[in-house]
């Protein structure tokens, strides 16, 4: 049985660290409901991101053939090798880091890093990934054309994973409590479900028309032309054979901006 993590770090006289967002699961029954969602056998190898006082860890560790956990904080590191000698510790940065090989991803991010992780995990090779984030950023990734959720994140995802919301998970499963509820989610990656000729200029429109997600399309490219064009004037030249360029792009479907990344083909020239 888990130790309180409470009395865990007392114990270690470790008082979180706010600026690194350090939020840690208190509650065992929502890692364990954890572990299955992310359906880990004893041929998998998993990757965990932030790890803290291994309560996610630990029942990883006791169904799939190898854990490698990534963390931070040298102090939780150190208590993680001693406490789990059978998981693999990397100490350091998980942005930074090189990833080894793996098949699931399955962590509590720290919810700072959430968008910078997903979009590298999404360009990784794995099977599935299971993460905590924040509610509203969860819901972020679902959203759908037309709502006050859809984000460059909404299309990102959607080009490159099925992805689903799996569960609330509440406030008080965490210590020092967030201040947002949390929700638990499940990546699986999949080929586009549209056709895109040029993937690199399909992830430069979107960038390009939600940095600017108030104006037109025609405008949103105006604006960020250098992406796109050696000049101005290269731009505008194939600007008429663009679809829906009157359009603002949070009204466009994922399906509706690959139409216009294709169009964007004769830019250069």
């Amino acid at each position: 049985m888990d130790e309180d993590p409470r009395r865990t770090l007392e114990r270690l006289g470790i008082r979180p660290r706010k600026g690194m967002g350090q939020h840690f699961l208190v509650d065992g029954r929502v890692a364990t409901r954890h572990v299955g969602h992310a359906n880990v056998g004893a041929s998998d190898i998993v990757l965990e991101i932030g790890p803290g006082l291994g309560v996610l860890t630990r029942r990883l560790a006791e169904r799939a053939r190898r854990v490698i956990a990534i963390e931070a904080d040298r102090r939780f590191a150190a208590y993680l090798r001693e406490s789990l000698p059978e998981v693999e510790v990397i100490e350091g940065d998980a942005l930074k880091v090189e990833w080894p090989p793996f098949d699931v991803l399955a962590s509590n991010l720290p919810y700072k890093i959430s968008s910078p992780i997903t979009f590298r995990l999404l360009d990784h090779r794995f099977d599935r990934a299971v993460l905590m984030y924040q509610w509203e950023f969860a819901r972020r990734m679902i959203a759908k054309p037309a709502t006050a959720d859809y984000s460059r994140l909404s299309v990102g995802v959607y080009r490159r994973a099925a992805c689903e919301i799996l569960e609330r998970v509440p406030r008080n499963a965490f210590h020092p409590q967030p201040r947002v509820d949390s929700a638990l989610v499940r990546l699986v990656p999949r080929p586009s479900p549209f056709p895109i000729a040029d993937p690199a200029r399909f992830d430069a429109v979107v960038d390009a028309l939600f940095v600017h997600r108030r104006k037109t399309v025609e405008n949103g490219l105006r604006l960020s032309w250098r992406s796109f064009a050696e000049t101005p004037r290269g731009l505008e030249s194939i600007l008429p054979s663009v679809p829906f360029r009157r359009r603002r792009v949070e009204e466009l479907s994922p399906e509706e901006i690959g139409r216009i990344a294709d169009s964007m083909a004769g830019a250069k020239g």
